[in-house]
């Protein structure tokens, strides 16, 4: 079986990509009907890690077409042609491009001394493809530049911190960046480099946000939280508010403290804001997304909940719903994944399926 938990052994390379092949061929299942919402997503099932698509219709939800990864996935992206790109979760060694229409696959190794870091991202001429990754010798942060068509690696530029995570490219200028800067989340935690997820020394975390030149890397701005404890993690752009929501995970050593911890800050150019009058939420935020109208949500698994927030880090209400993770949100509406189901927002519907799957991070609307 492909990895289920972090301890149980893999199938060779040949033996999963057969298995992967032969579930990619396989009919797509029933078409989405029409009015529906198709959602790109990976998720686990049946001790196996898969990505795929699901379709979210009222009140049911169901797997529209799928296929078999190696390990735990992460980030999704959808191309312009419509392919699809996976990143394996950190510390992941291979990338996936798949053409979910015909069924074509096309997976990248990533060097020995180096480690996916969960997230990719095309750049607007669509010549590269950048990927998080980490330099296994000294555990530094890295973004590479790959080639869009064959993902081989051109070029590599340092994001200036450990443990880069989530990146936007700014669909516009905010404050003095300038738009089509590279916007990274370095999580900052120090880290075994032969693991990638043992964490160490946090007494010295360093999580930043910086502004990377998307023509040759150079850093254009970095900004951090006043509690070093806070490391930050995944990213959504708002563009009613012009700003960027930040999902945050709690490192402290206080067990209260992390419970406590803001799950949220917000970046308008000049400074990183953290939630304002946010109830404890178990320190754990999971994803992001923004809101339609403006702020942003945070699912909270630990705490069962997804936190909405005003565009300027202003707690404005709590949602429950069961292991809350993946999100994803257009011009009108939010889903959010859940142990029971897909909660749809702003209609209040918890659509549920016949069965269930545990669902991985991120979701993508297709």
């Amino acid at each position: 079986m492909p990895m289920g938990t972090e301890d149980t052994p893999l199938l060779s390379r040949r033996q999963w990509l057969a298995a992967a092949a032969a579930l990619c061929l396989a009919p797509a299942r029933a078409a989405t009907p029409a009015g529906a919402r198709r959602l790109l997503a990976a998720w686990q099932a049946s001790s196996e890690q898969r990505i795929g698509v699901i379709g979210v219709d009222g009140a049911r939800w169901s797997v529209q077409r799928e296929i078999i990864v190696p390990t735990r996935a992460h980030g999704l992206l959808v191309e312009a042609g419509g392919s699809v790109l996976a990143t394996a979760r950190r510390p992941g060694d291979w990338l996936l491009r798949w053409h979910p229409a015909g069924g074509k696959t096309e997976w990248h190794w990533i060097e020995d001394d180096r480690r996916f870091n969960g997230h990719a991202a095309a750049s607007p001429d669509g010549q590269a493809i950048w990927t998080t990754e980490t330099d296994l010798d000294n555990a530094q942060g890295c973004l590479a530049v790959r080639d869009a068509k064959s993902l081989e690696k051109r070029d590599e530029w340092a994001t200036h911190g450990m443990d880069p995570h989530e990146f936007l490219v700014l669909p516009q200028p905010v404050g003095e960046v300038p738009a089509g800067s590279l916007i990274v989340a370095n999580g900052g935690i120090p880290t075994l480099p032969e693991t990638g997820r043992s964490k160490r020394a946090l007494d010295r975390m360093d999580a930043s946000l910086v502004a990377l030149n998307p023509r040759d890397g150079a850093l254009l701005g970095r900004w951090r939280l006043d509690d070093s404890f806070l490391s930050i993690r995944h990213l959504a752009w708002d563009p009613v508010s012009c700003s960027v929501g930040i999902a945050l995970q709690a490192e402290h050593p206080d067990a209260d403290a992390r419970r406590r911890a803001p799950v949220l800050a917000v970046w308008n150019g000049k400074r990183l804001q953290a939630a304002r009058e946010q109830p404890a939420m178990q320190g754990y935020g999971g994803d992001i997304c923004a809101r339609p109208g403006g702020g942003f949500v945070v699912s909270c698994p630990r705490a069962d909940a997804l936190a909405l927030f005003d565009a300027s880090a202003l707690w404005t209400q709590i949602q429950s719903h069961r292991e809350a993770y993946a999100l994803a949100a257009d011009s009108a509406h939010w889903w959010a994944s859940g142990s029971e189901g897909v909660w749809c927002a702003p209609e209040a519907v918890e659509a549920r399926a016949a069965h269930r799957i545990q669902f991985d991070n991120h979701w993508v609307v297709l």
